[in-house]
């Protein structure tokens, strides 16, 4: 059967043509809220990936820097007048003089029996080799915590060694970032059995022996 043809100037209805214009500007604020939707999802996703990037993962970054401390438990604190043989070198805790030292840079030795009274007290000690140039001592020195002794020492493991109790770091040198590292996590004494005394009254004396100062505590 034969199809009628319409004449090629008969357009559609002009009603079909008024709903395909409707339709249009009604999809494309859906389409643009789809797109923004989806926008807003992937930056909640991907946000806290780049946060974690451009901080390095923090506490990763500082257990990588701070992977050769060495730690131990150390549980006698026992206040003896004698000489006492540490593990460590130098020693990280243990039995002590019944007297501290006061906080300060030392140009001399100390005696490891007053010092680590003072460990006990969660101070910072910062030995370094005696032939260390004066600008690393400078360096040290400013680096050094109020609550803190500093103080050369013959046979070290490394030119810096940084201690506080339970816990200690073997450094380059003065120029070695870990230092602040090492200040920035265990600088507080949170470590140490006495936190919060601090070597604020002890004797001034390298070897400890003046008497009536930093004692019995």
């Amino acid at each position: 059967m034969a199809h009628p043809v319409l004449p090629e100037d008969e357009s559609p209805p002009a009603g079909a043509t008024a709903a395909v214009d409707e339709a249009r500007p009604r999809r494309l604020p859906l389409l643009l809220a789809g797109v923004a939707a989806a926008l807003v999802m992937g930056a909640a996703l991907v946000a806290p990936l780049v946060d974690r990037a451009l901080r390095g993962d923090e506490q990763a970054r500082r257990a990588l820097d701070l992977r050769l401390v060495q730690t131990w438990e150390v549980t006698d604190r026992a206040h003896t007048t004698g000489d006492v043989t540490y593990p460590q070198d130098p020693p990280a805790g243990g039995a002590h003089h019944p007297v501290w030292l006061a906080c300060g840079v030392y140009d001399e030795p100390v005696r490891d029996e007053n010092a680590v009274h003072d460990l006990e007290h969660g101070s910072v000690w910062i030995t370094h080799d005696p032939d260390l140039p004066a600008d690393d001592l400078q360096r040290l020195a400013e680096q050094l915590p109020d609550n803190g002794i500093m103080s050369p020492r013959d046979g070290l493991p490394s030119p810096v060694v940084v201690t506080v109790w339970d816990a200690q770091l073997r450094l380059d040198g003065a120029d070695d970032a870990r230092l602040g590292l090492f200040l920035e996590e265990y600088g507080d004494g949170h470590t140490a059995p006495e936190l919060g005394v601090s070597c604020r009254g002890g004797t001034p004396d390298p070897q400890g022996e003046l008497p009536g100062q930093g004692t019995n505590a």
